[in-house]
């Protein structure tokens, strides 16, 4: 590809619009336990959901899915939906609720730049839920080039830290 055209420095990724088998159920997932606000309906084939009273965040259907096996895990498709948390408090509060309500999760994860809880959607749709730590204690080598690194999550630490353990 030519490096004549950048995408603009401010672009962002805006929504995710995901295909599920069942509208209620996925409604019951990413509103009442992940605290999303249901923000208009197409009928009972989709919804479009937020935080924050923006218009959607992420958008769920069932217009080619309705009652449909989640895809394989070894086809393309979709890694996961990452949702960034404001504060890491936020990311306590969230894990707390998940461990809670004895949901499963798949993973935790330091990765220098972030810290991250991973789980499933009911249709195996992969959701990482995390915050940014301040670029300041971002990992950089001596050249100043960033250095990530995935490493054990210390849930324990995390979430006595705001007195939730």
């Amino acid at each position: 590809m030519s490096d004549k055209f950048k995408i603009p420095n401010g672009a962002r990724i805006g929504h995710v619009h995901l295909k599920v088998s069942d509208l209620r159920r996925s409604l019951d997932f990413y509103c009442d336990l992940l605290g999303f606000e249901l923000i208009t309906t197409y009928g009972d084939e989709a919804a479009f959901i937020s935080a924050g009273g923006y218009h959607h965040h992420i958008g769920l259907n069932v217009w080619y899915s309705k009652d449909q096996k989640p895809a394989a895990n070894h086809h393309p498709g979709l890694f996961h939906t990452a949702i960034l948390m404001p504060e890491r408090r936020d990311l306590a509060i969230i894990l707390d609720r998940l461990l809670q309500a004895k949901y499963p999760l798949t993973g935790f994860a330091d990765h220098g730049v972030s810290e991250a809880i991973y789980l499933n959607d009911p249709d195996k749709n992969g959701v990482e839920i995390y915050w940014d730590k301040p670029k300041n204690e971002w990992p950089v080598d001596p050249d100043g080039k960033l250095t990530m690194y995935t490493r054990p999550l210390d849930t324990d630490a995390l979430l006595k830290a705001y007195d939730l353990k």
